[in-house]
């Protein structure tokens, strides 16, 4: 059956479009990304955040990091003096197919891309203090949440890795490698699956980053959804989705911004969702707001900008948002459709924000600077579409049929146990 839609329809994903990953690397990675002694305090590890059970993501709109206790909504902010400071300023992005060999750019701001500026391959934060070798951006991502005082480091004066970042961001690198490589079984497993390594004592930051990679590659790689197969031409949407992807791919506009096979421009807008959290303060903007993209690139006309994300298994992923500020598929859609309005209508109990009575007073206060609310609602890359009940329903149906068949069935899974003891989330 035709669709209004097919002249604009991309590609379909094939197995092509992706990094080809070694399964030794991958099995190693998904033991590292569950094992806690990658954190400073050995109390939080990748998983925690990005866990199979939550679609890879956490289920919430901002984050309870490093002291925080349990995973997902039922996590709690530690108590006493190892309990959270701040809670994580955004939404933590869900993992599926960043192994995409197209994939440039990633963080909600952007601040990690391919790059040779620093001659090691990328653009980052640790600039030319990036390590050489890591084989994909999706390596290089998984590094520097090692190193980030709220997400997995800790606190200055906790432990060696929240100390040693604080002199040079690469300091931390080879004090987490040694944990690592001492432990036998994975000293053992990196001579099994990295060529160069002999012996357990060169395993450094670069191997782990590269395992790490190359299980969330594998396993976050799903492209066999309703849509897929449509794609495909073997089984063609019916009924609210199929009218859906209408909408999508013409009069609702959605693929101006979530474009081509991966469903992202890989570009930044401004849709104007509502503020809250302590924002991703700068040393000399410690107002808590968070300028999205003009954080990296420092040009006011970025400011207020977000990543595009990819939409493949969106509906698993709630809540939606750089900030998690919407916590369903429905209303997600409403805000694109027409943000002034949405922005008015939103209250606070629609985020997802774990109790946390000593931090709080800062969940909402931006919300207070009249100013600022003003110039976060005056940039907004997108206009305003004209949807009825119908409209948005059939639209949610149609982000339903992205959800792969086997997106519930991950190759690897969850580890019931880590080489280190330590327990697993």
């Amino acid at each position: 059956m035709a669709t209004n839609a097919a002249a604009e329809l991309p590609a379909p994903l094939t197995e092509a479009d992706f990094h080809p990953v070694d399964p030794a690397k991958a099995q190693l990675g998904q033991l590292l990304f569950y094992d806690k002694i990658l954190s400073g305090n050995r109390n939080i590890s990748c998983g925690t955040c990005h866990h199979h059970d939550l679609g890879g993501t956490d289920g919430l709109s901002l984050g309870l990091g490093e002291g925080g206790t349990g995973v997902g909504p039922k996590r709690t902010a530690g108590v006493g003096d190892d309990r959270i400071r701040k809670r994580i300023p955004r939404n933590a992005p869900a993992l599926w197919n960043l192994g995409a060999r197209d994939i440039r750019v990633l963080f909600h701001d952007g601040r990690l891309e391919v790059s040779d500026i620093y001659q090691n391959g990328f653009n980052s934060p640790a600039e030319e203090w990036l390590p050489q070798g890591l084989e994909t951006i999706v390596a290089a991502q998984a590094v520097l949440p090692l190193v980030a005082q709220f997400e997995m480091a800790g606190n200055p004066r906790e432990n060696e890795i929240a100390g040693a970042i604080h002199d040079r961001i690469d300091t931390a690198w080879p004090i987490l490698a040694k944990r690592v490589r001492i432990i036998p079984a994975y000293g053992e497993m990196f001579v099994d699956a990295f060529d160069h390594i002999d012996e357990s004592s060169e395993v450094t930051i670069v191997e782990i980053a590269n395992a790490l990679g190359a299980f969330i590659q594998s396993e976050w790689k799903n492209f066999d959804s309703p849509f897929d197969q449509h794609l495909a031409g073997t089984k063609p949407l019916t009924g609210d989705a199929l009218a859906g992807m209408d909408l999508f791919y013409g009069r609702a506009q959605c693929s101006t911004c979530h474009a081509g096979a991966l469903m992202t421009d890989q570009s930044f807008h401004a849709l104007g969702l509502p503020a809250f959290g302590p924002g991703r303060t700068r040393r000399f903007d410690p107002m808590p707001r968070d300028v999205g993209r003009m954080g990296e690139s420092d040009a006011l006309e970025d400011a207020y900008r977000f990543r595009t994300p990819m939409l493949r298994n969106v509906a698993l992923t709630a809540p939606y948002g750089h900030n998690g500020a919407f916590p369903d598929l429905a209303s997600m859609i409403r805000h694109h459709a027409d943000p002034a309005t949405s922005r008015a209508a939103w209250t606070r109990d629609m985020a997802k924000l774990p109790d946390a009575p000593w931090i709080s007073m800062i969940d909402f206060v931006i919300q207070t600077d009249t100013r600022e609310m003003a110039r976060q609602a005056a940039k907004l890359d997108i206009q305003p579409v004209a949807l009825t009940d119908a409209d948005v329903a059939a639209l949610e149906a149609f982000l339903h049929s992205l959800t792969g068949e086997s997106a519930l069935k991950r190759p690897l899974g969850r580890p019931e146990a880590v080489p280190s003891g330590l327990p697993v989330d």
